[in-house]
């Protein structure tokens, strides 16, 4: 499999002959459709004739079985941009559930108010709702029909009613020059004008008048009705992702229940006979760092994660487990390159998979992979609500073995597939300007972790123990946000993406201090606190 190579050596793996498979082994098959363009590991993508954009009617013939040896690798852009366009691609069948569980979720449908917002006039402060000039005769309040009574000099005192509270029906309308008690949030008696703070009004108790010690405006003080929304209104579209704001906002408008798309539901497979669930590396085994650290991401995504399945390198184990998944994404860890016990490929074959990305022009992370499983191979289940084609099962994100590697992988087809199944449409991109020069592969794109910071030189990174490698240390200046590089940022490293907020997209040939480059957010463990499991 495509082992965790030492701190600070290249990328690359080397790659073991293999043995030809086409005697035994069935060819990847190739999807048709225009989200899933093939690209194996030594074939280009399926020609098509120049002047006819649809596609042939009848399938060409299959191709010859791919050599491990090699894999044409698409560019960075074009692997994320048919993630998304897969993801987007497969049909979405929503449900509803109550609110207390619907935290999380997307919603499925518009979020449309049942109710104007407020649905009637209130109060938004404590103290005096009064009508026409003053000063105003304090009154008690009356319900709905009833005229407000006056109040005694005995009854301003600390035994005076409590006025308008809410949550009580209708009161009575309010006379000109009457002045009656109010809570935030009760209801504004017909004929009122204003309502007078508490700490801005003067209590005559001896007269039983109200003075007001600052100018009063009609309207002030008081919300009215449909001042937030009417019903009908589109509150939210569809798409939106259900925080606990979005939960307030849909019960203020009247809802038990929402119209929701389900979560993704992963299967995590990690591969790999060298890898320790405890303890210190010892013999030649090292600690399992993806098992740990790729279901809490996967969760961040939005994703319901199943527990990591450890399947060592046992190719029969990996052909079971993708064989009777019921979910909607299976990530593989490790096993993607062309090692003699990486299995990934020759399973894929076996089982009739449809190769979809073979390979992506990125470093660290060259060797991922995505395809898609074929229902008759997969169980029948949850991956059934997202429905696609006859003959579709669930997706298959093959991630590197190398940590770093592994997270690109994450970050460049996992997390845009996963927001298509999601019901989310894709994450507008942002781009930040770089500190310092950044040096690039000579022809891929290259993943670089960075620090967000404020200033120049003061804000270096080495304070934390994880500066950038290189670079003239010039700074940005100027007090501007920016970005700063991180060091340990090899494929088999995890300490710079640990301190990082995210990943910067370098083109190519690097880029200089000041260039603008794409940011890709990492997946937060604090962004999504209220998603099953635990964050850290």
């Amino acid at each position: 499999m495509d082992r965790p190579c030492p701190a600070g050596d290249s990328e690359e793996v080397p790659r073991s002959p293999s043995p030809d498979h086409s005697a035994d082994t069935a060819p990847v098959r190739h999807d048709r459709h225009e989200c899933e363009h093939r690209y194996g590991p030594e074939h280009e993508p399926l020609p098509q004739p120049p002047h006819l954009p649809d596609l042939p009617t009848s399938p060409p013939p299959p191709p010859s079985p791919p050599t491990r040896g090699h894999r044409h690798s698409v560019s960075w852009e074009e692997a994320r941009a048919l993630a998304v366009r897969c993801g987007r691609a497969v049909a979405v069948r929503g449900g509803t559930i109550p609110l207390d569980g619907a935290l999380g979720h997307v919603l499925a449908e518009p979020l449309v108010a049942f109710t104007d917002l407020p649905s009637f006039d209130t109060s938004a402060m404590d103290g005096w709702v009064v009508s026409g000039p003053g000063p105003w005769k304090i009154r008690e309040p009356a319900g709905a029909g009833n005229k407000a009574e006056t109040v005694t000099k005995k009854s301003t005192g600390s035994g005076r009613g409590m006025g308008i509270l809410a949550g009580q029906s209708a009161p009575a309308a309010l006379a000109d020059g009457d002045a009656v008690r109010i809570a935030t949030g009760a209801r504004i008696p017909a004929d009122a004008n204003a309502v007078i703070r508490s700490e801005h009004a003067h209590v005559d108790e001896t007269r039983g008048l109200l003075h007001a010690q600052q100018r009063v405006l009609p309207g002030q003080d008081i919300r009215p009705r449909g001042q937030e929304c009417r019903a009908g209104d589109q509150l939210m579209p569809a798409g939106t992702l259900v925080t606990p704001a979005v939960l307030g906002l849909a019960a203020a408008a009247g809802y038990d229940a929402l119209a929701v798309v389900p979560r993704p539901r992963v299967d995590v497979l990690v591969l790999g006979d060298e890898l320790l669930t405890g303890g210190l590396p010892h013999d030649g085994l090292i600690r399992d760092a993806l098992g740990p650290m790729i279901g809490p991401w996967l969760r961040a995504l939005g994703a319901e994660v199943s527990a990591p399945q450890r399947l060592g390198d046992d190719a029969a184990a990996l052909r079971h487990a993708l064989t009777t998944s019921d979910a909607d994404l299976v990530v593989t860890t490790g096993g993607t390159a062309a090692g003699p016990v990486d299995h990934v490929h020759p399973v894929l074959a076996e089982i009739g998979a449809e190769l979809l990305v073979d390979g992506v022009a990125v470093r660290p992370g060259h060797p991922m992979l995505l395809a898609r499983l074929v229902k008759e191979n997969a169980a029948a289940g949850p991956s059934e609500r997202r429905s696609g084609a006859r003959g579709e099962g669930p997706y298959l994100v093959g991630l590197p073995g190398n940590p770093l590697a592994a997270v690109s992988g994450l970050l460049t087809l996992a997390e845009p597939l996963l927001r298509g199944l999601a019901g989310r449409g894709p994450q507008v991109p942002y781009r930040a300007v770089v500190r310092d020069e950044v040096h690039g592969h000579p022809q891929d794109t290259r993943l670089v972790p960075v620090v967000h910071r404020m200033g120049g030189a003061a804000d270096r990174p080495e304070s934390n123990g994880n500066g950038y490698d290189g670079g003239s240390g010039t700074g940005t200046g100027g007090g501007a946000e920016h970005v700063v590089p991180l060091r340990y940022s090899g494929p088999a490293m995890l300490r710079g993406i640990a301190a990082a907020d995210g990943l910067a997209v370098v083109p190519p040939g690097g880029v200089r201090s000041g260039t603008e480059v794409e940011i890709l957010d990492l997946p937060s463990a604090s962004a999504m606190p209220w998603s099953e499991g635990c964050f850290t």
